[in-house]
């Protein structure tokens, strides 16, 4: 597996490759952290070559939880191709249930403590219920247990419209 990193490296020569206990992109460090104990299985040789699509796509941020949702399936997309090239085949259903981490994430973000409907971002952290009009926050962490504290004030349907798309 070491063959693959120092091609990836080669192919991102201003990126930095760090062992590390997981795999992600820093684009803040510009650093590619890995696992490297796990780089000898085809999970571990696939989530490397994951976040190297990002560093190779420069994702640096997202504002909402569709962005996360939408760069995550392009850098899978990326991956395959990148793979492709090295030698590499990544699983598709390997990649659907890395998708699906995802999904379940943003789907339990997105349900009303009330009335358990899905709602619409408004903020980063914020949701709205577009049936009962609850407002709840959500952490800004991808790591974490998706919590929702309520938040006392309700707007109309009308408002929230205006909120989103002005």
């Amino acid at each position: 597996m070491q063959n693959t990193v120092k091609q990836l490296q080669a192919r991102l020569p201003a990126i930095t490759f760090v062992d590390g206990t997981r795999f992600y992109w820093s684009p803040k460090a510009q650093s590619i952290y890995m696992n490297s104990a796990a780089l000898g299985t085809d999970e571990g040789k696939w989530a490397l070559l994951h976040e190297a699509a990002h560093a190779q796509q420069n994702h640096l941020t997202y504002t909402s939880d569709q962005e996360l949702l939408s760069l995550e399936v392009e850098a899978w997309h990326e991956a395959q191709k990148l793979g492709s090239d090295l030698g590499i085949t990544i699983d598709s259903d390997h990649i659907q249930d890395c998708l699906d981490s995802y999904r379940d994430w943003l789907y339990a973000r997105s349900t009303c403590p009330d009335c358990t409907l899905n709602g619409l971002q408004i903020k980063p952290d914020t949701y709205q219920c577009l049936n009962c009009r609850r407002l709840w926050q959500v952490s800004s962490s991808r790591f974490c247990r998706p919590y929702r504290m309520q938040l006392k004030d309700k707007k109309t349907p009308s408002e929230v419209a205006h909120t989103v798309f002005n």
